[in-house]
Formats: structure tokens, sequence, C-alpha cells
């Protein structure tokens, strides 16, 4: 009674007339009813939102906007709105003044409206001040309060049409101007206000427009359709795409999380954990950070102590949580609207059975249907946006913390996971971690889906839904066992393709040697035997997705029968109609989804989990300890490098390789370290580095070092920038240390200069260039303590000289600096102010070259040893020598890798400017343009083979047509009469449903299993191919492509192709099979729809090809931006103890984060373009079901209810349908590039054959080893000059030569001409009379050995390294050991000759590997 006494003054007036508003021609509300709650409902929303939105605003200030006329036009507008609502309520006051008694609401109702209004103004300032450029809040509320106003404002009209109404005439037009000011001010919330002042990107030069969107345009995802009408013209380039917003960028992200895993690591690190140690570990760990390392490793191979890791899963939750959070409320909103479209559907059918109720009612509901479907779309895509953007900033998270963690962790650390499991926790397990956020909201979300169904089922069929539970909860253990099953696999796979991917990328780094040594066939069979036992796993995972598969399609169909069954047999009067077997189907088909999802996210998890165990491993393993080399400058005048009884081994639990060390390095002194192969020379500079772990002792190296490693690290940048190495340019200093350095011959002969771009590993520059580049940066970086390891081994003598005299020398540029200097070189020893002697490990004698030559010990002999060869050496230092089938041993053969692709006469040096400057020697990963071509696809099919790829086609057809039988079949089923309160044949009903159901099932599995097995054919096809082109592939084409781009295509497309290809050609066929018979069905029932279903076919098609465009286009620069990422990441793992030794770890740090940014700028626009197309194409979708319904209603008197139900319940499924058709097409799409960039490489430019059988030489060939070259010349590449011209030479069998030449003279281009790796140009080269050009390249390179100067060491055994073949006994092995000096070190290896040789042959570093 209350409500109605609030409404009524004198006379009494109802609050609700079902008569007034429902059962009639002409619907209306009561007046009171409008008064009230329609009043209210907006100023209840606002007050709601207010709290939650003020305090977000106020943690979330985007800075200050400037008053503009927009913002001044909406205040004022507001202001008025609050006084006409408070003239209507002063108006009342007047009233009760006249006694004129009104009802109370007369008086509320303007006070609460003039209030919010108000509240509305001070909300749009305070939005303002914190600088929201559009706000969806305030849209929200005009548009609901415009549309509650609208309902009065039609009732008002309608009721002063009456012949004799009395009109309220003030209350009428202040509802008038109320009215359009709400309309105006809904218009204006529109448009966006400019953007803050101060804020980043007013000097951006191409923000991303989303925050300065206006709310539309952000929930529809209006804001990208600039970009993509740009993509549609002409295909996007990188500098087209908008700059990350602030909140993605990496130093935003990084940082979080990293803190986060730091607070996280200390806190478990805390807990005492003694029970895992053996006591003598505890003595061991002398300071607090052996402690913490060793704790790492303990719980490491512990796994037990659970509570006592660091997880990773809450750091992450912590980092990115509260932003995830918001899309909780969305995705539960989502769910909900949902089961609106059964509901609704069940209202229409009663109201085509009903014919009495009146027709407005019909369209009511069909609006009703369309409003929320168009409302579910536009949640589930800001959810889905949510979700994206949660994924890629985990994405850019995880690879910055990698990336820095990279940089910290100790050596023995780095040899518990070689480059290539690194590269794959970036690649691969970051990417789980993205795909994870998209799903792992349905952990939930699926439940309450289910349990919602099943009550909605419940009421509409009572208990039969029993029989269809029974049949999930059945499916749901087959799919988890599944789920496991395949999680074992893919542990399985993933340890197969790391061992590949290492194999792979240790041949790309070893190429040069083996098709020197002609073992590619060797190294083929290897990968091939790996990649065997992948594919024997990817068929049973084939197997076991096509039993999934199979379960999917059919569950809800077997649930459907079950209950149907069950429902008509239990009772002759349980009648099947319309409204319940179509509402029931609708139920049914949602509740297929989250069942398919379940086993979808948990086998997402459980993939997610296992990347999270392998991150977190390497999360926690030991750091370098920075505080075991005291740095920085220390008053006591002792020295600038002091170390006493200092201990170091690799590891925490390696034996110590340098024992109680003790010296001092005065100031300013030069010290040499001298001593034999393998005595610990370069690990003492690696211990001053830091790089050793400390066990005990004092070791103080005071300022800056510089440091120059062994093996010459280069950068793939310009030679200036890797000289100059991160410091500023200095025009003089630079030209000194060139000048110093001999660099200004070398940097005449390169094409652009000191700019000329270094290859990735510096493939373009000699082994001695490398190292006089890695001088000059130590050089330049003008460093306080200098350690040189051995840095002129491999340059020439001369050369050698001029470095020493001008560099490191007593009268060199570093003369003031402390000098450490590891070396061979025995010639420069008497210049030395000190000489420490290395034996085993231990320090033996020290002192000056005078002193040490008295004493008469370990370095007297080490003189003997080495002054005979130097000797040999003095005269030729670059003596190369080839030897016909016997050993070579004295020899240095210098690497000039293909000599400069470009080393040639002075006339390169006169090439004009323009010329040079387009010289570039990696070619960086390309991206295609335009559309896939049909021959992809048709290279495709035929590698899975036509028979297969047709019979799945007709398969799918099959599958279909009972589909569609089957649900027709249903519905002539509820049309049939009821006779007594039974139907007839219910039993043939059944019997033929069951029929067609089975049918169906069998098809399904039939084109699962085809679609499988044909995925894996092609996959096996494909890499062979690529393999044996790469193999087959030119030296050039090695030196042209960086290594992470071959990787690449081994590691990602052969990826793509084995596991990511077939599933989505399921889902492709299945969606397009799916829309198809939608279609079919709404036209049998309404054949009125054919014409609305082809221009909305037409607009649908345009959406996609307009996407299409765009989005393959992104995903391409996506990819080709990925690379670098990787590229950097090797290298900088391949320098780390150079960047640490300079210190460089914060520029790297940005440089990568810089690289991942490039990366996730082509990543962003491509998630928001997938919302922009779903958006538009669930409204076409939902078009297609407003229009079914709509004739549906229009020909009621016409149809069946029967009818009606199957076309409405097909065409609710369509917006799903198409949603997925465009999604699964432009996956396929994005996809299939994969198959074109692995044929890509099937069309380069080969080598010549391998083996040629006509010309072949006699086994015996060459006996005496004669060698004529013939007007032989000889060029790198088409375009440039000869390099060798018209060279005349004889060389008679067992001769010995030498060949002299300065740098770039065309030493090497000789041997590379004789093995062929360059084709001659000219002339040709005979040996023993036969033409070498005639034969195939194995047959010669077999016959001839060629010693490089960088030695290269595969993973394997030392054996194997040494006879990949097995064509040789042990004896003959050991006794070319002996020739190598060699024997001695390889019988004290506890394996002997099957000691396994780590990636890159970490573990022998030193040692220069013989050949056979």
């Amino acid at each position: 009674m209350g409500i109605e006494s609030f409404c009524s003054a004198d006379v009494y007036e109802p609050f609700w007339d079902w008569n007034l508003t429902w059962h009639t021609e002409n619907p209306d509300f009561t007046q009171c009813f409008q008064n009230t709650v329609l009043v209210w409902i907006p100023c209840i929303y606002l007050w709601v939102c207010f709290p939650v939105y003020f305090l977000y605003l106020r943690c979330h200030d985007r800075g200050y906007i400037q008053m503009s006329n927009l913002n001044k036009a909406k205040t004022a507008l507001g202001l008025i709105l609050w006084i006409v609502c408070w003239a209507d309520l002063f108006y009342s006051f007047w009233e009760r003044s006249e006694n004129i008694f009104r009802a109370p609401f007369f008086l509320v109702t303007p006070t609460v409206l003039g209030i919010t209004m108000l509240l509305a103004t001070f909300l749009i300032q305070y939005e303002r001040i914190k600088g929201v450029q559009s706000s969806g809040l305030m849209m929200i509320f005009w548009l609901i309060a415009l549309l509650c106003a609208t309902v009065v404002f039609r009732s008002k009209i309608i009721h002063a049409l009456y012949k004799d109404a009395e009109v309220d005439a003030f209350r009428f037009v202040t509802f008038c101007i109320y009215f359009i000011l709400l309309l105006v001010q809904l218009i204006l919330c529109c448009f966006p206000e400019r953007p803050p002042l101060f804020s980043e990107t007013v000097n951006d030069p191409n923000p991303c427009p989303e925050f300065s969107a206006s709310f539309l345009s952000r929930i529809t995802f209006w804001w990208i359709t600039g970009l993509m009408v740009q993509g549609y013209r002409r295909p996007l380039e990188a500098k087209d795409l908008w700059s990350l917003n602030k909140e993605d960028k990496s130093e935003e992200v990084v940082p979080g999380l990293a803190r986060n895993w730091a607070k996280e690591w200390a806190k478990t690190k805390r807990q005492p954990l003694n029970m895992l140690y053996s006591p003598k570990k505890q003595q061991k760990s002398t300071d607090s950070n052996g402690d913490v390392t060793e704790e790492a490793e303990a719980l490491i191979i512990k796994p037990s102590q659970k509570s006592s890791e660091a997880s990773l899963f809450k750091v992450l939750y912590k980092t990115f949580g509260p932003y995830f959070l918001m899309s909780f409320l969305f995705k539960a909103a989502h769910d909900l609207l949902m089961f609106a479209g059964p509901e609704i559907l069940k209202l229409l059918i009663n109201f085509v059975n009903n014919k009495a109720a009146p027709d407005w009612q019909g369209y009511f509901y069909t609006g009703l249907l369309f409003v929320c479907a168009c409302l579910q779309t536009l949640i589930l895509h800001q959810y889905f946006h949510i979700c994206f953007v949660t994924g890629m900033r985990l994405k850019t998270a995880i690879i910055g913390v990698i990336y820095r963690k990279a940089l910290v962790i100790t050596n023995s650390a780095r040899k518990t996971s070689t480059v290539g499991e690194i590269v794959n926790l970036m690649s691969v397990d970051a990417q789980r971690f993205m795909d994870l956020a998209t799903y792992i909201n349905m952990i939930w979300s699926a439940p309450l889906q289910v349990i919602l169904a099943l009550y909605l089922l419940w009421q509409n069929l009572g208990p039969s839904v029993l029989a269809g539970v029974a049949v999930m909860v059945l499916l749901v253990p087959i799919n988890a066992v599944m789920a496991m099953k395949t999680k074992t696999y893919q542990v399985a796979q993933m340890k197969s393709k790391d061992n590949r991917i290492k194999l792979m990328n240790e041949i790309l780094n070893g190429i040069k040697v083996l098709k020197l040594y002609a073992w590619e066939l060797a190294f083929r069979e290897k990968v091939l035997e790996i990649r065997q036992k992948e594919l024997k796993v990817l068929k049973k995972s084939a197997y076991l997705a096509a039993m999934a598969t199979f379960t999917w399609v059919c569950a809800p169909f077997l649930v459907a029968l079950s209950t149907f069954a069950v429902y008509v047999t239990i009772d002759k009067n349980n009648i099947l109609d319309a409204q319940k077997a179509f509402v029931s189907l609708a139920l049914f088909n949602i509740l297929r989804f989250p069942l398919n999802m379940l086993p979808m996210v948990i086998s997402s998890i459980v993939e997610a989990s296992v990347s999270l165990k392998r991150l977190r491993v390497f999360l926690s393993h030991e750091e370098l300890d920075p505080d075991s080399i005291i740095r920085g400058p220390i008053t006591e005048a002792e020295g600038s490098i002091v170390v006493k009884n200092a201990t170091f081994s690799w590891s925490k639990n390696d034996p110590p390789s340098l024992n109680s060390i003790n010296f001092t390095v005065p100031e300013g002194s030069l010290v040499a370290v001298v001593g034999q192969v393998g005595c610990g020379k370069s690990s003492l500079l690696s211990a001053l580095l830091g790089e050793m772990d400390k066990k005990e002792g004092y070791v103080v190296v005071k300022g800056s070092v510089a440091y120059v490693p062994q093996q010459a690290w280069v950068q793939n940048a310009t030679l200036e920038d890797n000289i100059i190495f991160g410091r500023e340019m200095n025009e003089n200093r630079y030209k000194n240390v060139i000048e110093a350095c001999a660099l200004l011959p070398d940097i005449e002969i390169l094409p652009t200069g000191d700019k000329t771009e270094i290859g990735e590993k510096g493939v373009n520059l000699s082994g001695g260039q490398k190292q006089r580049v890695s001088l000059a940066r130590a050089v330049y970086c003008n460093a306080d303590v200098y350690l040189f390891d051995d840095p002129l081994s491999a340059v020439d003598a001369h050369v050698g000289k001029h470095i020493f005299e001008k560099v490191i020398g007593p009268k060199g540029i570093l003369k003031n600096k402390t000098r450490v200097l590891v070396t061979h070189a025995i010639n420069y020893l008497p210049q030395m102010d000190t000489i420490l002697v290395m034996t085993d490990g231990e320090i033996s004698e020290m002192g000056s070259y005078q002193e040490l030559l008295k004493q008469d010990g370990a370095f007297a002999e080490f003189l003997r040893t080495y002054a005979n060869a130097e000797q040999n050496m003095e005269n030729s230092d670059r003596t190369e020598q080839f030897s016909f089938g016997q050993l070579s041993n004295s020899s240095t053969y210098s690497r000039d890798t293909g000599k400069l692709q470009h080393q040639s006469s002075t006339a390169e040096l006169q090439k004009p400017l323009a010329e040079k400057n387009s010289w570039k020697l990696t070619e960086a990963d390309t991206a295609k343009t335009g559309r896939v071509k049909a021959t992809v696809y048709w290279d495709y099919m035929k590698a899975i083979g036509l028979f297969i790829s047709f019979l799945s086609i007709f398969l799918f057809m099959c599958n279909h047509i009972a589909s569609l039988a089957s649900n027709y079949w249903l519905s002539l089923w509820t049309d049939d009469p009821v006779v007594n309160g039974t139907q007839q044949y219910t039993n043939v009903r059944l019997g033929v449903y069951g029929a067609l159901g089975i049918s169906q099932g069998i098809a399904v599995f039939g084109y699962s299993m085809v679609v499988s097995i044909g995925g894996i054919f092609a996959s096996r096809h494909l890499h062979l191919n690529l393999l044996h082109n790469v193999l087959r592939s030119p030296m050039s084409f090695f030196e042209r492509t960086p290594s992470g781009n071959l990787v690449n295509r081994f590691s990602k497309e052969i990826d793509t192709i084995d596991s990511t290809i077939p599933p989505i050609i399921k889902m492709f066929m299945g969606s397009t099979f799916n829309v198809i018979g939608a279609c079919i069905i709404i036209l049998l029932a309404t054949p009125i729809a054919a014409v609305i279903i082809p221009p909305l076919g037409l607009v649908y098609f345009f959406v996609q090809r307009f996407y299409v465009a765009t989005s393959r286009q992104l995903k391409r620069l996506e990819s080709v931006s990925r690379s670098p990422v990787y590229s950097h990441f090797n290298e900088t793992l391949l320098g780390v103890s150079v960047i640490r030794a300079f210190e460089e770890q914060k520029r790297f740090i940005k440089q990568n984060d810089v690289k991942v940014d490039e990366n996730q700028k082509a990543y962003y626009p491509s998630i928001v373009a997938n919302r922009w197309l779903a958006v538009r194409l669930e409204y076409v979708g939902n078009c297609i079901v407003l229009f079914a319904a709509l004739f549906a209603v229009i020909a009621r008197n016409k149809l069946s209810a029967g009818l009606v139900g199957l076309s409405v319940s097909y065409s609710l499924q369509i917006t799903a349908y198409l949603n997925w058709l465009v999604r699964m097409s432009s996956e396929l799409e994005t996809n299939i590039v994969a198959v074109e960039r692995v044929k890509e490489y099937a069309e380069m430019e080969k080598e010549a054959e391998w083996s040629i059988e006509q010309t072949a030489p006699a086994s015996t060939w060459p006996e005496e080893g004669k060698v004529e070259f013939r007007g032989y010349g000889l060029r790198y590449r088409e375009d440039l000059d000869l390099v060798l011209k018209n060279i005349n030479v004889t060389i008679n069998g067992g001769e010995k030569i030498g060949i002299v030449g300065r740098t770039g003279a065309g030493k090497s281009s000789l041997t590379l001409g004789l093995f062929r790796i360059n084709e001659a140009a000219e002339g040709e080269i005979i040996i023993d009379g036969i033409n070498i050009a005639k034969i195939g390249l194995h047959d010669l390179r077999f016959k001839i050995t060629i010693i490089p100067q960088d030695p290269v060491l595969f993973s394997g055994s030392l054996r194997m390294n040494l006879d990949p073949f097995d064509q040789h006994s042990d004896e003959d092995i050991w006794r070319s050991l002996e020739l190598a000096h060699l024997k001695t070190f390889v019988s004290s290896l506890p394996d002997k000759l099957n000691h396994e040789c780590a990636e890159g042959g970490e573990n022998l570093r030193y040692i220069k590997e013989p050949c056979l």
C-alpha cells in the first residue's frame, strides 16, 4: 500500500496496471510509475557508481584539461537542467501555498533529480581536472535518462491528444525543455575533450588514438578504423604503427614484475632450510650470498619442498591482477546476458502459439532479443580486450625479466640452460602465458554457465535433464585423461624440439666447417633422427586430438538425444513441443561452449604450469656475486690489482680451477701471463672480472675495467658503434684509437667505411679484423685497468707488432694504464714489467724476464716450447696449407670469413657515395605483402596428399548434412499433432533422430583423423625440404642471412606447421559449414529472408576483406619485428662477459626493451583489429537474429511453432559461427604464411650438385696432389669486381707452399676457390688432371682438408667431432690427436674420446680442434 499512498493525494492512483500496460493493443504506464521509477532509475545508477568512480579518478590522474567550449556547454546545460528540475519543485511549493495538494512524489522526484543533475555537473568538471577525455559513466547516465524520459514523453503526448484531457501546462513545458536538454547533453557527450596538458601524446609523432577517442568509439573500437583504411589501401609499414600506450611499455611493465619477484625471492630465502644440506656444504658457504645461491640449488634439486619455493604465480598475480580483475565483471555480465537469448526464444514461441496475443508483443520480443545480443557483443569484446592487453603486458614483462636475469647468472648456471633453451623461454613460454591470459577466466565462468544452463533446463524438462548431465559427467574424465596424455606428449615434443633447435643452431654457426669438410649429410641425418622422434610424438597427439574432437562435437548431440529419449519414454503424457525442444537445444548449444572450453583451458593451464616451472627454475639460478671482486677507487697504495690467497672455481660445486693465487699489480704497469695451453691463463682474467665463483680470499680491482676476450665478440651494428660501445663520440680520440689498432686500411676496404654494418657474429670481418675491433673498443673506453686475453694471436705478425708498439707496449696509447696481457708471443716478453707464469691453475713463478730466465724453471721450459714455433711463423704469420689426404698440423689458417664480400681492388673505393650507402650486409627478415597466394594452400594440400585432402572435405560435408537433417527432423517431430494427450510415432521419431546423430559422430571421427594424419605428412615433407635446401645453400647465403631468421624458420614456422595449422583447418571447415547450414535453415523457415541474407553477406565479406588485409600485414610486421628481439638476445648471451666487464648492462637492457616494444607496437593494433572485426561481425550476426525473429513474427499465422523455434535457435548460434569463421579464416591465412616462408627457402640459389655420378673421380684420386690454377679469377658477387685476377700457378705434389700478403690481398679467397665455396668467375683449377669445377662438391671436399682458424666444436662426443661418419678406427683418431699435441689432454678427460662437448665447445675453451 506504501507506494500507492506515495502516488495519490485525494483520489486513489494505482502504481501498476496490467490491463493498461500489457493486455492491450496500445500499451502505456500509469502516472505513478512514470513519475517515480522511470525518473529514479538514472539517479540510482549515478549515485551507486559515484563513490567507486570518484576513487578511481583520484588514483588515475591523466593530467589537467583546459576549459574548452565543449566543456563550458556541458557544464552550463547541467546547471540549466538543475534549474529546470527545481523550477518544478518550487512550482509544487507554490501550488501548496495556493492550496492545491498534489501527490508527494511531485515534491520528492524533482528534488532527487535536481541533486543528481548537480552531481552530474560536478563530475563533468572533476573529470576535466583529472584528464578524462571521454567519459563512459556520464554517457550511460545521459542515455538511461533519455530513454526513461522518452517513455514518459510518448505517454504525455498520447495523453494530451485525448479529447478532453486536462494538461498541466507548466509541467508539460518544463518536461519538454528537460527532454531536449537531455538529448543535447547526450549528443555533446559523444565528442571527446582535447588532450590534457603536458601529456606524452603532445610530443609523440604518432600517438595511439585510443585515449583521445570518445567513449562510443572506444566500445565499438571505431578509433582503429583509420589504420584499417590505410591498411586496405596499401600494405602497412612499420612507420604507420602508433606508439605504445605508456602503461604497455617495457619500462613501465618490467620493473614492476622484477620488483615483486625480488621481494618474493627474498622471502623464501629467509626460511632456514638446513634439512636440505649436508653439513660440509654449510661450512663452505662463507658469506650470506653464498647461502642464497646454495639454497637456490638445493631448491632445484629437491622440488618436494613446495612451501619454500618462490611462487612465480603469486608474483604474476600481484603484478597484473588488479587490472585483470575488471575482466571478471565483464565476463559475469556477459554470461548472464547469454541466457537471455533462450528465455526470449521461449516467449517468442509462446507468442507464435498464442494467436490472441497483440502484435506489438512480438515486435517487443524481437527488439529485446536484438538489444540483448548487441549488449552482449559490446561487453564480451571489452572483456577480451582487457585479457589480451594483460597477456601482452605479461609477455613483455617476462621477456624483460629473462633478459635481465641472463645478464647476471653465473657461468655454471649458463651451462644448465643452453642458448636455445633460454631463447625458447622467451618465445614459446612467454607466448603460453599470453594465451592463457585470455582463457583463465573460464575456470570460474564455465562452471557458472553450466549451472545456469542446467537450472533453466530443469525448469523446462524436469528431472529428465539428469540423463543429459550424466552423459556430460561421463565425458569430463575422458577429456581430462586426454588432456593429461597431451601434456606428457607435449613435454616430450618440447624436449625433442629443444634438441633439434640446439643442433640447428650449431649447424648454422659452424656451417663453414660443415661445408669445408663436406659433413652436411652426417648432420642432416642427426637432425632427421631427432625429427623422427618428434613426429612419433606428434602422431600420438594427433590420434588424441581426433578422439577429443569426436567427443567435443558429439557431446551436445548425445546430451540432447539422451535427454529427449528419457523425457518422452518416462511418461506417455510428456509431449515434446517446440518450446521445450528448441529452448532446450539453445541451452544445450550454450552448454557446448563451456564444456569444450574446459578441457582446452585445463590443458592450457597445464602447459602454462610447465612453462611456469621452467621460468621459475631459470629465474632462481644463482647469480654472480657482484661483491666478490671489490671494484672502485681504493686509497691504499697497494696497487691497482691486488689478489690475496684467492681460490676460484667455475661453479659452486666444481673443484677449484685456480688455487691460492697471490699477486699485486702496481698502478700503470704491464704484466704478462704466460703458460702452456689450458693452464688457467684465461680463467685468471675471468676471475678478475668476477665471472668465476670466489671460494676464498680477497680481490681488489681499482677503477673501471676494459676487457678484450680471446674470441672477439662483435655486435651486429656499424663498425663505429662496435668501437664506441655506448660512450660519447670524441672525434680525436676515435681517430687515434683506429690508427693505433691498425684499422685504417680495413676501414678503407669496407664499402661504407666505419659506417659499414657488421653482420651477425662479425661474419664479414676476418678473424684478425674482429680481434682489432674488439681491441679498439677496449682502448676507446679509456678505462683504468686493461685485461687482454691473447689479442695478438689472430692478427698478422707485423700488425701484431704495430699494435703492441702503439697500444699495449711501454710506448703505446695505454702506457699509463694498468695492463694484464695473456700471451703466447715470446718476442714481447722482454718489454714486460712483470711476468706471471702459470701451471695447472697456480702461479708457479713471477718476476721480470731476466729474473725468470735465471731461475730456469717453468718459464724457461715455456720459452723452449714456443721458440721453435715462433721461428717458423716469423716469416709468414698467416700461411695456409692444404694437404691432400694427410694431416697438417703446424699451420694457423686465417679464416677471413669469405673475405669481405666485397674486398676488391681500389676501384671499390672510388665508387660514388650513394652507391656505397646502399650496400647492406645482412638482410633483415622481410615481410611479404599482399594476400597469401592460392598456390600456398595448394602447396600445403599437395604436401598432405590430394586424396586425403578431398576425403576430409567429403567427410565434413557428410557430418554437416547429418547434423542439419537431425535438427530438421526434430522440428517435424515437435509439430506432430497431440492426440489424447500423447504424440503418435514417438519411437520412429526417436530412432531416426538417434541414427542421424550416430552417422554424424562417425563422420566427425573420420575427418578428424584424416586431417590430423594429413597434417603430419605435410610437416614431415616440409621440414625435410627446408632442411635439405638450407644445407644445399651456398656459403654466401649464410653470410647474408642472420642465423636468427633461419632458426626462426626451424623453430617457429615448423612448430606452426606441426601443431597449429591442422586444428585451425578443422575449425575453419567446421565454421564454414555451420554458417552455411544456419543460412539454409533460416531460408527454409522464412523464405523472405532471402532478401536480407545476401546484402548482409556482402557487408560481412567486405568487413572481412578489409580486416584481413590489415591484420595479415600486422601479423607479418609482428613476426618480422620478433626476429631482432631474439637476435639481440642471442648476441647478448654470447657477449655477456664483455658487457659485464664494460658495465654496459643498463644500455643493453634498454636496447632489449626498445626491441620488445617495437614488436608489441605491431601486436597491439592486431589485437584491437581483432576486436574491431568481431564487433562489426557480431552486429551482422545480430541483424540476422533480428530479421529471423522479425519475419517469424510477421508470418506467424502461416508458420508452425517448430519451424520458428528451429530458425531462431539457429540464428542465435550464427553470431558465434560468423565470429569463428572470420577468426579462423584470418588465423589460417596468417598461419599458412609459415608454409610460404618455409617454401621461400626452397627457391633460393643452390650450390652445385654434391656428387655427380658421371664425373665422379676415382676413389684413389688425387694420387700425387698436383694443383694447377689456369687463368683463375674469382668474385664474391655478380655485381662486384674480381678479387683474384688471372692467377696462373702450378704446385707439384708434396710441396709445402706459403701464401703471404697483407689483409685483403686475397689469400683466403684462393682457398675458398679451391674448395669451391665460391665458384670461379673465369679460368679453372685442376688437381691431378681433373677440373674440379666438373665434379660433385662432396667428391672434391672429402679429398682436401683445411684447418680453420676459428675452431668449431659441435655438441656431442669428441669422437663425433673428429669423425662424424664413423669411418675411422680408434687408433687412427688417437694418432691424429698425438700429432696435434692433444693426446695427453684427451687421455686426461674422464671419458676420453666420448667426452661430451658442450654447446659451442665451451668446456674445451681454448683447444684448437684438429681435423681429419
